[in-house]
């Protein structure tokens, strides 16, 4: 190969890298984005069990629960968890966890369950270790945590920091409808995942 076809590859080696990193930052931007554009339209938190259409099923919007920020923000980058998450428990079923005792997956509320959703990301390979370091952590990042009591709860990982600090805040619902906060290290963190490397 001539040193002219070696640089000529090099540079197209060097854009199509440029080019895949543009387009994690921008899949990355859009999920914050999506998440953030929750913020002021869902108000409430509501865990009943509700019937969805599939795909591209959701309770209203002014409602939902943690996880819902995280399908919605998703749906934002052209990603539907329900039907993602529904296929694999077709074909997977025994691999998440049997916590509900259901004989079979139910795409009304499979995607909506913090587990499942850990358990998801887990199987695309997309676990990174949990840590406290707040550079660790990217915008559009999804973390998990255990709260006092046990319950589960999950968010994004906001491109706003904490003034101050290097800590990303959070978007996410706890209880009061989407909110972004500086929650990030208040609970004990036991799921960080990138969707894109």
């Amino acid at each position: 190969m001539t040193p002219g076809k070696i640089l000529l590859l090099a540079a197209f080696c060097l854009s199509g890298a440029a080019a895949l990193s543009s387009g994690v930052a921008e899949q990355n931007a859009g999920l914050v984005r999506a998440a953030r554009e929750q913020i002021g339209v869902t108000l409430s938190y509501d865990p009943a069990y509700t019937r969805l259409k599939y795909p591209g099923g959701d309770v209203a919007p002014e409602t939902g629960v943690c996880t819902d920020v995280v399908i919605r923000a998703f749906r934002g980058v052209g990603l539907d968890l329900q039907v993602l998450v529904h296929e694999d428990m077709k074909s997977h079923f025994k691999k998440y966890p049997q916590l509900w005792k259901l004989p079979r997956p139910d795409p009304n509320i499979d995607h909506r369950r913090v587990p499942n959703l850990m358990t998801y990301f887990e199987r695309q390979g997309k676990r990174l270790p949990p840590s406290r370091d707040p550079a660790a952590y990217r915008a559009g990042d999804v973390v998990a945590w255990k709260l006092p009591g046990g319950l589960l709860h999950i968010g994004i990982v906001s491109d706003g920091i904490v003034p101050g600090t290097q800590r990303p805040r959070v978007i996410h619902n706890i209880g009061s409808g989407a909110r972004e906060e500086d929650v990030l290290f208040a609970y004990e963190i036991i799921g960080h995942y990138r969707w894109l490397p």
